[in-house]
């Protein structure tokens, strides 16, 4: 794995007595030096045109003036408080940036598929302002160097602090995926990060926030990564992964109030290296963030991160030479004694006390509804009644020889999220013959496929979800053997459109739920999704954000009003704001 460090990393420094102080890089280079880390990338100045992806060049010109008078009367964040101007602070927010820069560029030229860059993660820098410590964004520049590539970014930030930077700074793209796991914003800065953030436009539902409530320790914390992250990432399909690792989650830092251990954000690095395996080609940059115990706590973070991207085993101890070297100067700053070991005891060495268990039964349920918000149904369906792992990936699906046709993997064309209801649907007689309109060819509806015949059938790309469509195939033929109906669009032996309803014991109001609805590409707006609809056995639907086609996302607008006039036509009629039945 990449490490990137190098002499101006440390003289991002807005003085003594600063939280964002730059001794961490003492006892952190240190340890990750005796774990067998070497850095291997020097950070330099990002150039201005390369800020410009992110930054307005008026507010880099405000941050040069700074740089070069650091005083005189606040503007643009920049002034006393958090972002304190100070001389040669442009040179040295600028190769933050240009380290995460450079480090992307390592990863998109093939020479390294993993990198670290400890000094990165400054996530709350906006277009127009410092906010949080952060001058310039450099996760959000790296993000843009591989949109500039053409890649789909999946951004992971696991951060105490919202990572709102990043969120708005690619607010409207729907090829950036950002997710955020951190402390709501009721109880600390920036004040941002609810559920109801999504995106806009076209990029509705690629922006998903987890605010979790003070209190809440690394169980809960740790049902939020492996809960969302790999189902996520299954339903986006990213060719990167840009994450930010801040230490400030842990139960000792002194600017938060989440109660969560190193051992917990070791597992969840360790999840993120799974994610870029299964989904991306391995390619994933890793940006270190926040983090205010300098010496207990941000060390063994990074060491964890880079020890996951090297795929090594976390040591028993801590090195004797490390401890004894910064034993005093922790104990000065009152940060002692230094961990023996990488790991942290259960709950940090703390009882659980009632105050986190409510705050992490209040956790859990902000966790389910950010899940049932931001994962298409099939995928939640299908998870938690073990008809899919999204841990296994395509690999899984490969193993139960799932057949595939059509492109690359990647899920999505249909405009609503789907749910339950009452009622019987008016099936299309098995065989009907449907003009699809595109190449002369017909789609046939089969409105009641059983395993046989799906397993003699190929699943064309962008259908459903998830991404891949071998594991798609694989989960619909486990979903069949539980009880779900299909009905299908087929041309040849390829399924171009598919309907989904859940079994009866899925359905959240007797019925059958519609679980997923979609049709490939190149067969749609000819009408098939609204054949598919009227021929299922669904008696509910709810529109929502989380089923689109995520490589040619429509508007939200344009999505919903489609999905309504589906519904309508299928027989279906509104019973609230985004829930419907069928008559």
């Amino acid at each position: 794995m990449l490490l990137v460090f190098g002499p101006r990393s440390a003289t991002y420094d807005f003085g003594p007595g600063h939280p964002l102080t730059p001794r961490r890089f003492g006892p952190g280079i240190d340890l990750l030096r005796a774990v067998g880390a070497v850095p291997g990338l020097a950070p330099e100045p990002a150039t201005d045109d390369e800020l410009a992806w992110c930054h307005d060049p008026r507010y880099v010109e405000v941050v040069k003036r700074f740089s070069a008078m650091p005083f005189g009367a606040p503007l643009a964040g920049i002034g006393a408080g958090d972002d304190p101007a100070f001389a040669g602070m442009h040179d040295a927010a600028a190769s933050v940036a240009g380290g995460s820069i450079r480090a992307m560029e390592a990863i998109l030229r093939g020479e390294v598929d993993h990198a670290f860059h400890p000094g990165g993660g400054l996530h709350h820098a906006m277009r127009v302002r410092a906010s949080g410590f952060c001058i310039y964004d450099d996760p959000a520049l790296a993000i843009a160097r591989a949109r500039r590539a053409g890649l789909r970014v999946l951004y992971i930030d696991l951060d105490v602090h919202h990572g709102d930077g990043v969120q708005a700074l690619h607010w409207d793209d729907p090829g950036v995926l950002t997710v955020s796991i951190h402390e709501t914003g009721r109880t600390l800065f920036p004040g941002t990060g609810g559920i109801d953030e999504v995106g806009v436009g076209a990029a509705a539902g690629t922006a998903v926030n987890v605010p979790l409530e003070p209190a809440t320790g690394e169980a809960a914390w740790l049902d939020a990564v492996h809960g969302l992250l790999p189902e996520m990432a299954a339903a986006f399909g990213p060719d990167i992964i840009v994450s930010q690792h801040g230490a400030d989650s842990h139960a000792w830092d002194p600017l938060a109030h989440l109660r969560v251990t190193t051992t917990a954000m070791g597992e969840a690095a360790r999840l993120v290296d799974a994610i870029a395996h299964r989904h991306a080609g391995g390619r994933w940059l890793a940006t270190g963030g926040g983090g205010y115990d300098a010496y207990r706590v941000v060390p063994r973070m990074w060491s964890l991160v880079w020890l996951a991207g090297e795929h090594r085993e976390v040591p028993s101890a801590t090195s004797d030479a490390w401890r004894e070297r910064w034993a005093a100067e922790a104990a000065r700053y009152g940060q002692s004694p230094l961990p023996g070991t990488f790991d942290d005891g259960p709950n940090a060495g703390t009882p659980v006390d009632g105050t986190q268990r409510a705050a992490e039964a209040r956790s859990r349920e902000v966790i389910a509804a950010a899940r049932e918000q931001a994962v298409p149904r099939l995928l939640r369906e299908a998870r938690d009644r073990g008809w899919w792992d999204p841990a296994a990936g395509s690999q899984a699906a490969a193993a139960v020889g799932s057949p595939v046709a059509g492109g690359s993997p990647v899920a999505g064309g249909s405009p609503f999220t789907h749910g339950s209801a009452v009622g019987a649907g008016s099936p299309v007689a098995s065989g009907s013959p449907v003009t699809d309109g595109s190449a002369a060819e017909t789609a046939t509806i089969i409105d009641a496929v059983d395993p046989a015949v799906w397993g003699r059938l190929t699943l064309a790309a962008r259908v459903i979800a998830p991404l891949d469509p071998v594991a798609a195939h694989a989960l619909v033929a486990a979903a069949l053997e539980g009880g779900v109906s299909a009905t299908a669009a087929v041309v040849g032996s390829t399924v171009v459109g598919l309907a989904i309803a859940g079994s009866p014991s899925t359905a959240s109001s007797g019925g059958r739920d519609l679980l997923a609805l979609g049709v490939a590409p190149a067969h749609r707006r000819q009408g098939l999704a609204g054949r598919l609809l009227s021929a299922s056995a669904a008696d509910h639907a709810t529109m929502g954000v989380a089923e689109r086609d995520v490589v040619e996302p429509l508007d939200l607008a344009t999505r919903s009003s489609i999905g309504r006039r589906l519904l309508e036509r299928a027989g279906f009629v509104a019973t609230g704001r985004a829930s419907w039945v069928r008559r």
